[in-house]
């Protein structure tokens, strides 16, 4: 029965994370930055209350933003360049830049 009760929990959790992670994917970027120093210095000010924890949390998640979008960026742009080089091809005859790591 805990069992149980530990699985409901645990799914229970996930989705709420996931309707949590939804809902972000939907803010913009530039609305979010607009924020950040707001929630930075919100941070860094510590005190013991439940408004500098969520100041926290929403300092972190707009950095998540901002990390998730430069990680997208590179990667799309990483395969516009492979797009390219492919249709470049190299010769087979090129020998590859190997080296002995011990």
């Amino acid at each position: 029965m805990k069992l149980c009760y530990i699985l409901f929990t645990m799914n229970s959790l996930e989705n709420s994370l996931n309707k949590i992670a939804e809902t972000i994917l939907h803010f913009d970027e530039a609305s979010l930055t607009l924020l950040w120093d707001k929630y930075k210095s919100r941070m860094e000010h510590f005190s013991f209350s439940a408004d500098w924890e969520k100041s926290v949390i929403i300092f972190s998640i707009i950095n998540s933003v901002r990390v998730k979008n430069a990680i997208f960026n590179e990667q799309m742009l990483k395969a516009k360049t492979d797009g390219v080089a492919a249709a470049i091809k190299k010769p087979h005859s090129v020998k590859p830049n190997l080296k002995l790591v011990k």
